[in-house]
């Protein structure tokens, strides 16, 4: 990976904001893996960026669904958000048929390390910590497929 990066996010909001800022980058066939603890605000950077693609109101965690897909006309282009926190076997996400979908939107996984360590080589890899004053450090690794959109 090249291109890596660290930032910090005040709160929700700027959270928001910057997944907001990554729908104005994202390809079809692109894969955003998004890690970090419970509470981190992986969701807050889907919603962001599903908001940014033109979907009317919250996006709901896709944690007792597992997948969640949105598709023209509720937004820009198909986006399936999801959560394999629940997920206790790798082979279990290829039952998902996630592979099969993802290119002609934007795969956005949660959780993406209960898919194994070899899972969505080419993925953009966000990783969210939270510092003590409630902000979230946002550190970004960056493959080559990415490197002319970032930094966004």
């Amino acid at each position: 990976m090249s291109g890596e990066g660290e930032r910090r996010l005040a709160d929700a909001a700027a959270t928001e904001a910057f997944g907001a800022r990554l729908a104005a980058v994202v390809r079809a066939g692109d894969v955003v893996a998004l890690t970090g603890p419970l509470g981190a605000g992986k969701t807050s950077i889907a919603r962001g960026l599903l908001a940014a693609l033109g979907l009317a109101g919250e996006a709901p965690s896709p944690s007792f669904a597992i997948v969640q897909p949105y598709a023209p006309p509720e937004t820009l282009m198909p986006v399936w958000h999801v959560d394999l926190y629940r997920l206790d076997d790798p082979d279990e996400v290829e039952e998902l048929g996630l592979e099969d979908e993802r290119g002609d939107g934007v795969l956005l996984v949660e959780w993406p390390e209960r898919a194994g360590a070899r899972a969505w080589p080419e993925a953009l890899r966000l990783t969210l910590a939270m510092e003590p004053d409630g902000a979230r450090r946002l550190t970004a690794e960056v493959p080559p497929g990415w490197r002319e959109r970032w930094p966004i």
